[in-house]
């Protein structure tokens, strides 16, 4: 936003107030209206798909009544004795009473549209009479035998509804009625078949927009359908069908996505057939209508949001015309808001950035005046005593305290850097805030773990004062473990009244540390001159003796109680001094070094990848941490000689080999079964032995004889390098420059004319 102008911004912001409330009202508008639509459309098609299946029940009872209403008369009985064909034809009254009946039927086709076609059929006889072949054999007329299959399904008195196909090819759906013992003594059946396509008129709809309709039995056998492919067939099996005969409702509807197209499914059940009406309309095409309404609403919204843009941009220029002449002016008299389009944006970044570089400024003060004190505190302790230390401590006493982090390598490994910075300033701060007034103290880093608190007071009640030092150096102490999780040491000096002594006083108090080596950490020492200072050093050699010997038969525990008896016998001294410790273990460790040097062992195989064991035990707090050093010293030399004493014995008898053999042609695959390993096993022992491969310690081996030979004998080039295993002179002289820098006849010539050159000079 601070790109945009603020006239562009609050055209935008005037727009969004607008257009965005009414794009949300025609969005709901819109979508109400097509909700609203659809439940009006649907309600309307079920209405009629309603009004349809009442017209087909009426037709459909009507139809049932008349045959009822023609089987009270007693026009059957005429026929009733005639059970054959020929005995019907025998004379013309009987004729004339069959032609009664068929009249009578071709009455009843006409009360009723869509009827195909009726018939009788007189139990047991050979003939029926039909309303579209009259008066005919039985074997020449439609089979009977699905009478059978529709009686299941009859109820009471009344006739049974029952779809079929004719053999004509034409769907019907046939009403069978079988004539009723009590309203006449003939038995026979009556059948009016109702052509399919007159169910499909009535349950046609007028409306725009129809997809297709259908009409199923209560078992789902669908009996009409706009395509007659599907009738008598399963209607379930039809998109959607079965979730609508799951649902159990006698009517409703539902809206269903199919093949990319909206559809209304309207379903009603009739009561006494059970049979289920289902119409499906398209809804894309009957919203037609309400489309293009919210088309043209969605135009309009457009045409007011168009309009309202304009009037927008215009408001916004007129309200932004004084802030737009505020920043103007501002960036005439310079540019403190940067590069900001926005006028707002740039009137707030300049305020900002004012009130920034006021902070700034002040915090820079406050740190230049902080920066000042440590600096000057810090010139204290190397002695160098500026003006301003005046004013920091007024009193006439001094004394200094150093706090060192125990274990500080530790405490390092554990925080990062600006952790570790973070807290050194929160206890700085800690620090000068804990004396109580009359007493003025302040606490800079030295470095490596230590602080310096350089405290200042009265020579008045003096005493009182140094006890009440000490309190709040216990409470120091308290603060520093909690604030740097870790425990620390007070090392505190003797007095001083002049300031131009603490650098005296710091070297006291960094002496007082040293002695946590023997009293341990966490203490608060403070500074006493011991009269024996200067005692004789002691040193422990029976002790270094037993050691060696423990080393070399790997006895682990003997050495461990050994450095037990060092440690006792060092508290048990009267007075010895921090340096006189770290001689004792550094005295050990190179004894050890020499040791191993003495007996070929090397030492960087040995602690390769190790600790300086020097460092380490430089860096070390206590006795148990010195011990622990030693003891994991000892250790790793036992662990290395147990390990590799067989690889030691068979480097011996490797280089004995290589030294006895260098001058002839060495196969090394074969040289290494003598010795009884590996070829690879060989290569590295040598390596290890060496730091060289096998040839470059044979090549190593031929140049020094061959330097030899140069110096001491009469041979040429070519003898020599045969003499010490080369076959050609060529090799030698590549070997020989490659270890030497030189050619053999250069080192010669070299070597030789050194004497006589020093001869002349002792000469002149």
């Amino acid at each position: 936003m601070k790109r945009i102008p603020m006239m562009l911004q609050m055209a935008l912001i005037l727009f969004c107030v607008m257009a965005i409330p009414t794009a949300i009202l025609t969005w709901y508008s819109g979508t109400q209206i097509l909700h609203n639509s659809e439940e009006a459309i649907a309600e309307s098609s079920l209405a009629g798909l309603r009004a349809n299946r009442e017209l087909n029940n009426n037709a459909l009872n009507n139809l049932a009544q008349d045959a009822v209403r023609l089987t009270v008369t007693s026009i059957f009985n005429r026929i009733r004795n005639f059970e054959t064909f020929a005995e019907l034809n025998s004379n013309y009254s009987n004729v004339s009473s069959a032609q009664t009946i068929l009249q009578e039927l071709n009455n009843l086709n006409h009360r009723v549209d869509g009827v195909y076609s009726s018939y009788f059929y007189l139990n047991d006889s050979d003939y029926v009479v039909s309303t579209d072949k009259g008066i005919t054999m039985l074997d020449q007329y439609d089979s009977t035998e699905w009478m059978e299959e529709a009686i299941v399904g009859k109820r009471g008195i009344s006739g049974v509804w029952f779809p079929r196909k004719l053999s004509s090819g034409v769907d019907v759906l046939s009403y069978m009625l079988p004539l009723n013992s009590l309203s006449t003594t003939t038995s026979g059946t009556i059948v009016v078949n109702l052509r399919e396509s007159q169910m499909g008129d009535y349950l046609s709809s007028s409306e725009q927009g129809e997809h297709d309709y259908l009409l199923m039995t209560s078992d789902g056998t669908i009996i009409s359908h706009d395509n007659k492919e599907l009738l008598f067939t399963d209607g379930s099996k039809q998109p959607f069908i079965q979730e609508i005969l799951s649902k159990g409702t006698t009517e409703g509807y539902t809206f269903h996505e199919f093949e990319g197209e909206r559809l209304l499914y309207t379903w009603s059940r009739s009561e006494p057939l059970g049979w289920m009406y289902v119409n499906i309309y398209s809804m894309d095409k009957l919203m037609v209508k309400t489309d293009n309404l919210q088309r043209s609403i969605v135009l309009l919204t457009m045409i007011i949001i168009f309009v309202g843009t304009v009037l927008t941009a215009f408001l916004a220029i007129w309200l932004s015309k004084p802030v737009r002449e505020l920043v103007r002016t501002v960036r005439a008299r310079g540019n403190p808001g940067g590069t900001c389009k926005n006028e707002l944006a740039y009137l707030d970044a300049a305020f900002r950035r004012m009130e920034e570089e006021e902070e700034g400024l002040h915090k820079l003060l406050q740190e230049r005046e902080q920066d000042t004190r440590k600096l000057a505190i810090h010139n204290l302790l190397r002695g160098d005593v500026t003006k301003q230390i005046a004013e920091l401590f007024p009193e006439s006493n001094y004394i200094v305290a150093i706090v060192s982090i125990d274990q500080h390598r530790r405490y390092v490994s554990k925080l990062n850097r600006e952790t570790r910075s973070y807290n050194r300033h929160l206890l700085i701060s800690q620090c000068e805030s804990q004396f109580p007034d009359g007493i003025h103290a302040r606490s800079v880093y030295k470095g490596e773990g230590c602080f310096a608190i350089v405290i200042n007071y009265g020579q008045a009640e003096l005493e009182n004062n140094l006890d009440r030092i000490k309190g709040v150096l216990v409470t120091i102490r308290e603060i520093a473990i909690e604030l740097l999780g870790n425990s620390v040491t007070i090392g505190v000096s003797s007095p001083t009244e002049t300031s131009s002594m603490i650098s005296d006083q710091v070297v006291e108090a960094m002496e007082v540390i040293k002695h946590r080596l023997i009293e341990g950490s966490g203490g608060i020492t403070f500074w006493n001159p011991e009269a024996e200072r200067g005692k004789k050093y002691i040193y422990p050699s029976n002790s270094e003796r037993r050691i060696l010997n423990y080393l070399d038969i790997g006895d682990r525990g003997s050495i461990i109680k050994e450095m037990e008896i060092i440690r006792n016998e060092i508290q048990s001294a009267e007075y010895i001094s921090y340096d006189n410790i770290l001689f004792i273990y550094n005295q050990m460790i190179g004894a050890t070094l020499r040791h191993l040097m003495e007996n070929n062992i090397s030492t960087v195989r040995i602690f390769s990848g190790n600790e300086n064991i020097y460092y380490a035990i430089a860096s070390a707090d206590t006795l148990d941490e010195l011990e622990e050093h030693l003891c994991e010293f000892f250790g790793d030399i036992i662990e290395y000689l147990a390990h590799n004493m067989g690889e030691i014995n068979y480097g011996e008898r490797i280089i004995r080999y290589l030294e006895e053999k260098f001058c002839e042609e060495i196969v090394f695959e074969d040289m290494a079964k003598v010795i009884g390993i590996s070829y690879s096993y060989m290569r590295k022992i040598i390596y290890e032995l060496t730091g060289k491969s096998l040839i470059d310690y044979v090549n190593m081996l031929r140049i020094q004889k061959a330097k030899q030979l140069l110096l001491e004998s009469t041979l040429n080039i070519t003898q020599i390098a045969n003499e010490v295993g080369y076959y050609n002179v060529q090799s030698f002289n590549r070997f020989f420059r490659k270890y030497e820098g030189i050619s053999p006849s250069s080192y010669k010539t070299a070597k030789i004319s050194k004497p006589s050159k020093t001869s002349k000079i002792l000469t002149s």
